[in-house]
């Protein structure tokens, strides 16, 4: 596929600086690219590669300036990685959507609809009552349970798992293998010690733009709605239960868990292997680097949390208020042994 110059900074929303008819076909990183292809600046380490690189085309941040001239035409726009990031998700989505029609042998429940421009894979599965949006992608082998409801541009992958009653998004993307409205963990304890359980007839409901990673399990609330906001992003591996809820735009990397009714906001990054506690609540922006532990809700904006330790419970409370003391404790060290300093001299 190509493009001009002038249609991917109409995409962008940027203005173009030098010959706007090129054509582009393709993208590359700076140090590699050739002619046709375009690339992107965000990096300042990679700035002398700007004036020799082999791209038609640069994106670029509007107010950098130029040291030098610049052979391939520039795209400025005001932020140059979320530019690139915007056109790399345009480009799989102008390239990705050429599958049409149906693969046999595939199933269709005569009570469900899909719109037009289609896609339905071979041994893929779409129960009574369903309801897809134009453009919708199902790749083979991926079942869609009853009363599912799917919305425009959407993608299904190979061997993903949708349950009944689960809301989809437009713009979506499930990716293979991952489980989205599987019943939630729920189990009342008996007083013999045994466990009896508890019926899970809530759903999932993905707002638009959210991607759901490979072998991601998503369950459904016991009542009402396990959550993820607008534009969201849950990546491989990770495990959200039931009625947790997520809200746009954050991102949640692979092998965190998240127990039951957590509530996590807007613009948050959840790192590698987080672990957080069930009806716990995140402010928005809120960062938690790689294999932190959360177990208590976080009220102020912009917090970054780190670290995670477990041990005896007593001893790790006790342990705690002893650390949250270590700069008060620090500061009467250090009076303490100027004060010694003082008196020992004759």
């Amino acid at each position: 596929m190509e493009f001009t110059v002038q249609q991917i900074a109409e995409v962008l929303g940027g203005t173009v600086e030098g010959d706007a008819t090129q054509r582009i076909s393709s993208l590359a990183k700076i140090e590699d690219a050739q002619a046709g292809s375009l690339t992107f600046l965000s990096n300042a380490k990679y700035e002398p590669f700007l004036y020799d690189t082999g791209a038609s085309a640069v994106i670029m941040g509007r107010e950098q300036v130029l040291r030098q001239p610049v052979g391939a035409a520039l795209i400025r726009v005001d932020n140059p990685y979320t530019a690139f990031s915007q056109l790399l998700e345009f480009y799989a989505q102008a390239t990705r959507t050429g599958k049409r029609g149906v693969e046999q042998p595939s199933f269709i429940a005569e009570s469900a609809s899909i719109g037009s421009g289609h896609y339905r894979g071979a041994f893929s599965y779409i129960g009574d009552n369903c309801r897809l949006g134009d453009n919708v992608l199902v790749f083979p082998q991926a079942y869609i349970g009853d009363r599912v409801t799917i919305g425009e541009g959407s993608i299904i992958h190979a061997g993903a798992k949708v349950y009944a009653d689960t809301v989809i998004g437009k713009y979506c993307v499930i990716k293979a293998g991952a489980v989205v409205g599987s019943d939630g963990f729920g189990f009342a304890p008996q007083p013999d010690g045994s466990y009896k359980a508890i019926p899970q007839i809530g759903n999932v409901v993905l707002e638009d733009f959210v991607s759901i990673g490979a072998n991601a399990t998503i369950d459904c609330a016991t009542l009402g709605s396990t959550r993820i906001g607008r534009g969201s992003k849950i990546d491989n591996l990770v495990q959200l239960a039931h009625n947790v809820e997520i809200g746009q735009h954050t991102v949640i990397a692979s092998q965190t868990g998240i127990a039951g009714s957590a509530k996590i906001g807007d613009y948050c990054v959840l790192a590698g292997q987080v672990g957080m506690a069930g009806h716990v609540s995140l402010a928005n922006k809120t960062t938690v680097t790689a294999q932190s532990g959360v177990g208590k809700n976080v009220k102020q904006e912009g917090t970054i949390l780190q670290g995670s330790t477990a041990f005896d419970f007593k001893q790790n409370q006790r342990a705690q208020i002893v650390f949250r003391r270590l700069p008060e404790l620090e500061q009467r060290v250090v009076a303490l042994e100027k004060g010694q300093n003082t008196t020992e001299k004759p």
